[in-house]
């Protein structure tokens, strides 16, 4: 009797075949899966990093023409290294600097002082003269207004000092003003033409340490104080109400309107010192300068 052999199956080549395509399976589905994971952390990495330096990019034309082009190329076609920053805002170039000149002074403004004490009333009125319709430069306004400076001053020797004429101007309606000190004389003539340029406003100037009292109407420099914070003034606009008299002790007074120099001013505007009076601010070549603030705001 032929025995026919019983031949059972294999059990390896089925596992084996199994095992293959479920490795087969699973390497493809992690790469899918990773691929997308990958996707998906650096959409959320880009949004959540805001620090992030910016990719350069091509533009659309330049990717079209060259569709094979590889990622340091088209970060090479927008002029910068692969991983560079872009470059930071090109600044605004300051104005070109140019003579500048500004005059407030128009015909009739100018009123000498009636008596040698009523310079300030005498300023005062020149100020209003160039800043309002008015052109009053009668004597009983004049007096008038050397009165009201007279009483704001609180001054031992009766007179109107630069406190008085700086309330005397706010209690005008043409301020605010401020009673400045400034330490030099070149920084005293830029601050005084700054203010004239921002504000219209003719300046006042303290001469003959405290005793006397002139108009700055306008000024010349080798740039605009609007655009250039640190022009040079080489000439000024000055109104001395008490031309054509002047002073022994410290000279002439230029004629009204007149252009003078810098070093022609400092013959007579020159450093307060003396306590004699307290005025509220250190010794300096002091101001009596218009300010910018609203009505209503305290003077800076």
């Amino acid at each position: 009797m032929t025995t026919i052999g019983h031949h059972s199956p294999s059990p390896r080549r089925p596992a084996t075949v199994l095992a293959v395509l479920l490795v087969a399976l699973a390497v493809a589905g992690c790469g899918a899966t990773v691929s997308a994971d990958v996707e998906r952390v650096d959409a959320t990495a880009s949004m959540a990093s805001p620090e992030l330096t910016p990719v350069a990019t091509r533009s659309p034309a330049a990717v079209d023409a060259d569709p094979t082009a590889t990622p340091s190329a088209v970060a090479g076609a927008s002029g910068l290294p692969s991983g560079s920053a872009l470059p930071a805002a090109i600044a605004t170039p300051e104005p070109p600097r140019k003579a500048f000149a500004m005059n407030l002074y128009r015909r009739g403004d100018y009123v000498a002082q009636y008596t040698f004490e009523w310079c300030v009333g005498a300023s005062l009125q020149m100020a209003l003269n160039m800043t309002t319709a008015q052109s009053d430069t009668s004597r009983a306004y004049q007096k008038e207004l050397w009165e009201m400076a007279q009483a704001r001053s609180s001054s031992p020797f009766g007179g109107a000092n630069p406190r008085g004429w700086t309330a005397a101007l706010n209690d005008l309606g043409i301020g605010p003003y401020v009673l400045v000190s400034i330490p030099t004389f070149d920084e005293a003539l830029r601050v005084a033409a700054t203010a004239i340029r921002e504000t219209k406003r003719p300046v006042g100037l303290v001469m003959w340490r405290g005793r006397h009292a002139w108009v700055m109407s306008g000024f010349e420099s080798d740039g605009d104080p609007a655009a250039h914070a640190d022009v040079t003034v080489t000439g000024i606009r000055v109104l001395d109400p008490l031309y054509p008299h002047g002073s022994r002790a410290w000279g002439p007074s230029p004629r009204p309107n007149a252009l003078v120099s810098p070093a022609t001013l400092a013959e007579q505007y020159v450093i307060r010192d003396s306590g004699r009076v307290n005025l509220g601010v250190p010794p300096g070549y002091l101001l009596v300068l218009p300010t910018s603030a609203a009505p209503g705001e305290p003077a800076a």
